[in-house]
């Protein structure tokens, strides 16, 4: 195996900035793609903005699935690679392509049938449910191309390429700035427009991701075909991933519970100011994305070569550099969160929403550090189940116990849900920490 390959030997430092950086600047990008969209949403109105971001929770639920196998692929490959199991690593990359095209058309199907209902449930203005439906139907005919750049990103995280992603993700931001002025103001097809921009993007970002991957160290010597399929692959990817896709629909759960108690408490605005917010938090939180693909990469290959001392080094490193960088965002986000908030929308009342979310919220920043940290971690142990529980507890339990009591404690209700969001995040973060702690430990127990 070649050596850039290897992340079981070598400086744990280096390897998380190597693996962290390029990564991070993808997301970056990606989030600057995002932004352009709610800033062409916010020149159609704000119905608009409420609208996409109603949208996000069944977006995000479309693609955990797709997300969840990524992350599975990862785990399995980058163990194989510890292992020194190449073979392996090939076969199972590329049932994990086959995979991804069987669960997109699945996929398409569930967001065919769920879109209505959802916006039903959440009683919207017809305006906001209108805009809303018309852009995730244009994005769900997408989804085969969102489930396979998903694959083969993996494929590449797996062996420590974090590059080609960040490379695809620049582009794909330039397109969006070509494409959503032409499609919005030229062509005048509204948010339709913004749905169109993000597929044919997608539709790119799949051929070139694929080229990669063929000329990648893993298939460099071996043509890269689809196989007859080894469903024992596919059950091994589905059991690693499948707790990783229901952490990130609890995730979207968990967003459409904070959209519902927003909706009801303050409306199409406070909806709007929680988007545009959301958007910002991103921009913050996109560096510990980046340690969170370099932390599962090496925790995964070292648990393949039982490197246990590495893994702990790359927890507690991970967690150092988090903290340090969100801390330092705090301090940015919290005494310009005005400033930031006008340069998506001049509506008072989204502005004064979106103060008082970023305000609060700004000190669950580093509660993002512990969580995603620590779940990169238990994936790349092979211990993803614990995941499902706290993801479930974090967005959908806790909540929905908390926040209308928070809501009628406050005057001002839409602090009870802000407060809340605070509050269930850093219980969370208690609970995960022992529990990745006390895994750690009993590995090192059967080790001795």
């Amino acid at each position: 195996m070649d050596k850039s390959l290897d992340l079981t030997k070598g400086d744990i430092k280096s390897l998380i900035k190597k693996i962290a950086i390029p990564s991070s600047v993808g997301f970056l990008f990606n989030t600057l793609f995002n932004i352009v969209d709610t800033l062409y949403a916010s020149y159609i109105g704000s119905n608009a903005v409420s609208g996409l971001t109603l949208s996000f929770p069944l977006f995000f639920i479309l693609i955990s699935i797709g997300s969840g196998m990524g992350t599975g692929t990862v785990a399995l490959v980058s163990n194989l690679l510890g292992e020194k199991k190449i073979e392996s690593a090939r076969d199972i990359s590329k049932d994990s392509i086959s995979l991804g095209i069987i669960l997109s058309f699945f996929v398409t199907f569930l967001g065919i049938i769920f879109t209505s209902t959802m916006f039903k449930f959440l009683n919207t203005s017809t305006e906001t449910t209108i805009y809303g439906i018309q852009y995730i139907h244009i994005i769900i005919g997408g989804t085969i191309f969102f489930i396979l750049n998903n694959s083969f990103n993996a494929i590449l995280s797996a062996q420590g390429d974090t590059k080609s992603y960040r490379n695809f993700l620049i582009l794909g931001f330039f397109f969006n700035l070509i494409l959503d002025p032409l499609f919005v103001l030229v062509f005048n097809m509204g948010i339709a427009g913004l749905a169109l921009s993000t597929v044919f993007i997608q539709v790119i970002g799949s051929f070139y991701l694929l080229k990669r991957v063929i000329k990648s160290e893993l298939f460099l010597e071996v043509k890269l075909n689809l196989k007859k399929p080894n469903f024992q692959h596919y059950l091994d990817i589905w059991k690693q991933g499948f707790p990783a896709s229901l952490n990130m629909m609890s995730m979207a759960l968990g967003v459409f519970v904070i959209n519902y108690f927003t909706l009801d408490v303050g409306g199409s605005p406070a909806v709007a100011g929680y988007g545009i917010s959301m958007r910002i938090e991103q921009i913050a939180l996109l560096p510990t994305i980046g340690l969170n693909i370099a932390i599962l990469s090496i925790t995964g290959q070292n648990f393949g070569a039982k490197n246990l001392d590495r893994i702990k080094k790359v927890y507690k490193l991970g967690l150092i550099y988090g903290l340090v960088i969100m801390t330092t965002a705090m301090f940015i986000i919290f005494p310009f969160s005005k400033y930031f908030l006008q340069l998506f929308t001049k509506d008072p009342k989204v502005i004064e929403y979106g103060i008082t979310y970023l305000n609060i919220e700004t000190f669950a920043l580093n509660s993002y550090v512990f969580l995603n940290i620590s779940i990169a971690i238990l994936q790349g142990l092979k211990k993803p189940n614990f995941v499902i529980l706290i993801g479930i507890y974090r967005q959908f339990l806790l909540p929905f116990l908390l926040f209308p009591i928070l809501i009628d404690l406050f005057r001002n209700p839409i602090y009870g849900v802000w407060v809340g969001i605070l509050v269930v995040n850093w219980s969370a973060v208690i609970i995960l920490v022992l529990y990745t702690v006390y895994i750690l430990k009993s590995y090192e127990k059967n080790t001795d």
